[in-house]
């Protein structure tokens, strides 16, 4: 028997703030939060900007042990902390078999690039070398388990910029088909010296506004955060009383390992992602797209082409928007707070406006929303296209009694 997937808690830190309710402020007013990098010299790049989560301090954790961990753990666990929360479950966590289901690009990166620059001035041998284990993707993760006193699994997904919508899915399959009852999912990165560069020598990052879908678009701009919600199978959330921000209703996956850093250009595996996701939740009709949308010139002429595929003349009619140009892009973290983003627009009624958005391009002809407005929004697609070829699509709707 398929069980329904709902989520009663939400956790979310990214530049424009800690929690839900900043958040969503700013997202809904088309608040941008970038701004000069500050966390390193950004000078010699060709873009300097970026949504650092200046607010966030890592030394927020009670416990003393937390004062060692690095950034990336901080982002973890606050935020499932507040997922927890959120969701009144938070003493009952340590006594449920309980999932966990992340996603990150960089991982540790950030214990990576100050274990080196500490070997460069210092040398080798006066480099604590117990740095290079938060390296490691999963020891976020492990962190986490100790932190909280968690039981059960734990699973962690580098899929690049697919990462947290990957991590939502299987969570989501998870208890769908009976191996758990609860899970923590979503995803993660932190803002480092050594991605950024990476991205700037592949001259995707902008030197300007991020604006996806336009016509002069320049590239993207990177963010930090993180974004955790907590699924729950429907029965087991009635039975302790939670309140229900909404449904996860179907996931769909795709690999086309066309390239390494450049999207499939025709979209045709990017579009089976979303067909996929589609057909998982009964072919529901889409209200709203949350786009990846990153604002590069192959990626959004890509993603366009997937969703005119799938869709059809109907593409031209469903909103579509990306909230990367507010936030910037968080990899493995992006697709989890995306998610976020859209059960908020689907509690509120609300587009989310594709800010910076000025000269349309023929060769992404969608329904750009450029505005935040009132709307009816039952059900939304959100999309995760990755370097190499990783392409996640879910499908989140209103909670409703009936499916």
């Amino acid at each position: 028997m398929i069980r329904r997937v709902v989520v009663t808690g939400i956790g979310i830190i990214t530049a424009h703030g800690i929690g839900r309710k900043e958040n969503w402020a700013k997202i809904k007013s088309g608040v941008s939060s970038i701004k000069r990098i500050t966390s390193f010299d950004s000078s010699k790049y060709r873009g300097k900007t970026g949504g650092e989560a200046s607010q966030f301090s890592t030394t927020i954790l009670n416990k003393l042990k937390g004062k060692r961990l690095d950034r990336a753990s901080h982002l973890l666990i606050h935020t499932t902390r507040e997922a927890l929360a959120d969701a009144n479950i938070i003493d009952a966590v340590k006594d449920i078999p309980i999932l966990l289901s992340v996603g990150t690009t960089l991982g540790g990166m950030l214990s990576g690039e100050i274990f080196h620059k500490k070997v460069i001035k210092r040398g080798l041998n006066r480099a604590k070398v117990s740095q290079v284990f938060d390296y490691l993707a999963h020891y976020q993760a492990i962190h986490l388990f100790k932190e909280l006193e968690l039981k059960g699994d734990f699973l962690v997904f580098s899929n690049a910029c697919a990462s947290g919508t990957d991590a939502i899915g299987h969570a989501f399959n998870s208890i769908r088909y009976g191996d758990y009852d609860v899970a923590i999912c979503g995803g993660y990165d932190t803002m480092n010296e050594f991605s950024f560069a990476g991205f700037n020598s592949l001259m995707a990052i902008t030197p300007s506004l991020c604006k996806p879908f336009d016509k002069n678009r320049e590239g993207l701009v990177l963010g930090e955060g993180a974004g955790i919600l907590i699924l729950e199978e429907l029965e087991h959330a009635i039975r302790r009383n939670a309140h229900i921000l909404g449904e996860i209703a179907g996931y769909g996956a795709s690999s086309d390992a066309c390239h390494m850093t450049s999207p499939e250009p025709s979209g045709k595996c990017a579009a089976i992602a979303i067909q996929k996701a589609l057909k998982d939740a009964g072919y529901p009709e889409i209200d709203y797209i949350n786009a990846h949308g990153t604002g590069t010139k192959y990626n959004d002429i890509m993603e366009t082409n997937a969703i005119m595929m799938v869709f059809g003349n109907k593409a031209k009619e469903i909103p579509v928007s990306s909230i990367k140009p507010m936030i910037g892009h968080l990899l493995g973290g992006a697709g989890a707070v995306e998610a976020i983003v859209s059960l908020l627009s689907i509690l509120y009624k609300t587009l989310i406006p594709n800010i910076n958005y000025k000269t349309p391009d023929p060769e992404c002809a969608l329904n750009i929303a450029t505005e935040a407005m009132g709307y009816n929004i039952k059900t939304i697609l959100s999309n995760s296209f990755g370097f190499g070829g990783s392409n996640a699509s879910i499908i989140i709707k209103d909670f409703l009694w009936k499916n």
